[in-house]
């Protein structure tokens, strides 16, 4: 089994000068769920190399066993130090993507061409595509038989409470529930910080960082009834 995971590049918090990135649990949870359950991975950016980390995702109180065996894992420091380009990754030869969030990909992400058409031909090609907290904003431009992708499907991200809580409403481009909810998705959500993931047909969303665990396993719980179904029909 081969999963890609996308990051973001950007590194600047809008207009504020402060730093940002992507959600370091959001990376180091679902990177362990999968190479604990022997899939292959293949991380990618935009501009490659070591993904920027959100600061305020490594402060002391936002800490994770995920994060503590990150830091003590060198394989998979080197691997989120070697991302490949996004522009040169492929549907082919993978099994499904996943994107972590973090506030970056809100702007590296949500309308990059490369990010668009890979999702899209994943989707069209029949695997399964995953984001979490403000990953599923880079589904917004993305569509499957001319409309929107997540048009009644039921999906969660980061909700609007929970932007409010960490004060960057005006600050992001645009909130990803009101923006799912506009391109007729069926939004989701629990209490603030909460976990929470949702499973629809191919489509895999998690709604804050606290959900980047369940929604690796809830793709991991995907491709392996995948499997079973096209093993039990070859076999009749």
């Amino acid at each position: 089994m081969k999963i890609l995971m996308v990051f973001t590049s950007h590194d600047v918090l809008g207009k504020t000068g402060r730093k940002t990135g992507f959600w370091l649990e959001e990376g180091a949870a679902p990177y362990f769920v999968f190479r604990d359950a022997g899939v292959s991975l293949t991380l990618a950016s935009p501009k490659g190399g070591q993904p920027p980390v959100d600061p305020k995702s490594d402060l002391p109180e936002n800490q994770t066993p995920a994060m503590t065996r990150f830091k003590q894992d060198p394989q998979a420091q080197k691997d989120f130090a070697n991302t490949f380009f996004l522009k040169d990754m492929r549907s082919e030869g993978f099994d499904a993507v996943f994107y972590p969030g973090g506030h970056g990909p809100m702007w590296d992400l949500v309308d990059n061409p490369d990010s668009i058409a890979l999702i899209e031909s994943f989707y069209n090609s029949g695997k399964p595509v995953a984001a979490v907290c403000h990953a599923p904003a880079v589904l917004h431009r993305v569509a499957y038989k001319g409309e929107p992708i997540v048009k009644g499907k039921r999906v969660t991200g980061f909700t609007n409470t929970e932007e409010e809580e960490v004060q960057l409403t005006h600050v992001v481009p645009f909130l990803v529930e009101d923006e799912l909810r506009r391109l007729g998705g069926i939004f989701k959500k629990v209490p603030n910080w909460q976990s929470f993931a949702i499973t629809d047909g191919r489509l895999i969303t998690g709604q804050n960082p606290a959900s980047s665990t369940a929604g690796a396993q809830h793709l991991l719980k995907l491709l392996s009834e995948t499997t079973s179904a096209t093993r039990a029909s070859s076999a009749a």
